[in-house]
């Protein structure tokens, strides 16, 4: 009978360290302000990837295995955005790249930039860096995200709406003059009808009714040292073989309460291992 007691949640539960992860720009949620001349861009529900100018390594600092030819003419400067296929297929991106020995499905899998690490001026500027490089030594796989200013008549959630009908997963919002920086960003905003995040499990607390034997919620920590209880979103196979503690999760939540606790928090899926 698998049986499990409510453990509490304890932040040193000494998870082995991975590789040393970049240091990167990480969005923040979007607040209603003003946005006006700001930059807007499709949120691709891909898998993060940087290029160090030699290797391409996940948020977390692990190298992915793509075929040499995916990597042998990217550029020899920094790059930052995400291995995508398509809308909707977050999934099979992940089952590719997440591969210890090179494939040739790695074909389906471009490499969309959003940012041009430690380069100077605003991020167009630093964009325009791979631009060049682009009209010079085209690469198949390689694209730039478009960014699009926006106008004092745009209507944000109206633009929202239409990219989410279409398959997107949300807008990003970028302020186009500011300096590359690293870290959670007032600067780079990402507007969702729901927002994810991630947490470490920590515990979990026993099921009662029909899952009794099995696991009723997982209770896990957030990046604001926060516990949250997640036991919707569980699929009974997950409930009787739920998530080691120490692994990093992903839930959905519709905002934040008065007191600042995410709203609605429910299991989406476990993050892969280094993504």
């Amino acid at each position: 009978m698998f049986r499990l007691l409510i453990i509490l949640a304890i932040i040193q539960f000494g998870v082995a360290a991975q590789a040393k992860a970049p240091d990167l720009v990480l969005l923040t949620e979007y607040q209603p302000q003003d946005v006006t001349g700001w930059l807007v861009s499709e949120k691709l529900d891909g898998v993060r990837a940087y290029w160090d100018g030699k290797q391409l390594v996940s948020r977390q600092g692990n190298a992915f295995n793509p075929p040499n030819w995916f990597t042998k003419n990217l550029p020899p400067f920094e790059l930052d955005g995400e291995l995508w296929i398509g809308r909707g297929q977050f999934e099979q991106t992940l089952s590719i790249v997440r591969r210890q020995q090179p494939s040739d499905d790695w074909r389906q899998v471009g490499f969309y930039i959003f940012e041009v690490p430690n380069q100077p001026g605003g991020l167009m500027a630093r964009l325009s860096k791979l631009e060049q490089f682009l009209i010079h030594q085209p690469v198949k796989h390689l694209h730039i995200i478009q960014q699009t200013p926006l106008r004092p008549l745009d209507d944000l959630d109206k633009m929202l709406a239409q990219s989410v009908e279409q398959g997107a997963e949300g807008l990003v919002l970028r302020e186009p003059n500011q300096p590359y920086h690293t870290g959670r960003s007032p600067f780079a905003l990402k507007l969702k009808p729901k927002y994810d995040a991630e947490c470490t499990v920590t515990g979990y607390t026993e099921g009662q009714g029909k899952y009794e034997g099995m696991v009723g919620a997982l209770l896990c920590i957030n990046e604001q040292n926060q516990l949250l209880r997640l036991g919707s979103g569980l699929s009974d196979a997950m409930r009787a073989d739920p998530p080691a503690i120490g692994v990093q999760v992903t839930y959905q939540y519709n905002g934040y309460t008065r007191n600042g606790w995410p709203r609605h928090a429910v299991f989406l899926r476990q993050r892969a291992e280094g993504f």
